[in-house]
């Protein structure tokens, strides 16, 4: 895809987004001037700005302050039933989380990101609180080697500009070495990471294929360093990963249409 021209790009929508994404833990409730002084966008461009996603439904105010309303979680709904390996994973999600007692987590790449676009919870192993939506580093986990491992040269050429960040002592920096891994997750069809994102945080994942074979999500497995090893994982849990990313990989293709596109109540649109 060729690169997008400054002239092309809308400003307002962009200033609309950076609004959005300025509500977070920190700011749960801003006031207009929290949020010109996060975004960098003057106090009168924010007011509009907030009085338009007010109408829309994706904003309203408490008393000075202003919070997103449940319409904000539409637009991921919209993703889910347009894409539909995320549509039907969950229940394969479930399925992992059942066989092994662990949580399971299927996972995209958004650029040179790794995102959690579905996730069964059944034991916090993370000291950051994860959930679908949720952005990781690709170098660190067991999800974005994978990903990162079938994706374009192009993208991997990225991750490595970027830098690897050292987050563990056990975290792998060196390009040489990541590509070096990047290459046994293609030969072995799986990886394995023990305590690089975070100290006894255990993670395998696997590739989800859609019917023509091309890598289309991660399908992955977390748990506490305490509780597991890297060989009980590979010899109980992979197994089970990739006989279900195989399910997974099968279903998208035998969905009908109807199932595919966004059915929800109330205003979607912007009349």
């Amino acid at each position: 895809m060729s690169e997008v021209s400054e002239r092309d790009i809308i400003t307002s929508i962009e200033r609309g987004f950076a609004v959005l994404l300025a509500f977070d833990a920190d700011l749960p409730e801003p006031t207009a001037a929290q949020l010109a002084a996060s975004t960098g966008l003057s106090r009168p461009a924010i007011r509009r700005i907030l009085l338009t996603l007010q109408k829309l439904g994706y904003v309203a105010p408490v008393g000075s302050r202003w919070t997103l309303t449940p319409r904000v979680l539409t637009i991921g709904q919209h993703y889910a039933a347009t894409h539909g390996v995320v549509e039907v994973a969950q229940p394969h999600s479930v399925r992992v989380a059942e066989r092994t007692g662990e949580s399971a987590s299927l996972a995209q790449l958004d650029g040179i990101d790794v995102v959690y676009v579905a996730r069964v919870h059944l034991r916090r192993v993370l000291s950051l609180n994860v959930d679908v939506g949720t952005g990781l580093p690709v170098h660190a986990t067991s999800m974005g080697r994978v990903l990162a491992a079938h994706a374009e040269a192009s993208i991997v050429e990225r991750i490595l500009e970027e830098g690897l960040p050292r987050l563990t002592e056990r975290t792998i920096t060196d390009p040489i070495e990541f590509r070096d891994r990047l290459h046994d997750v293609r030969r072995d069809g799986f990886a394995i990471v023990d305590s690089e994102l975070e100290v006894g945080f255990l993670s395998a994942a696997v590739p989800v294929r859609d019917v023509s074979g091309a890598v289309v999500a991660a399908l992955a497995y977390s748990t506490a360093r305490g509780l597991h090893t890297v060989e009980d994982v590979e010899k109980d849990v992979v197994p089970v990963l990739l006989e279900i990313a195989a399910d997974i990989g099968r279903d998208p293709a035998e969905l009908p249409d109807h199932a595919r596109r966004v059915r929800l109540s109330g205003r979607t649109s912007f009349s």
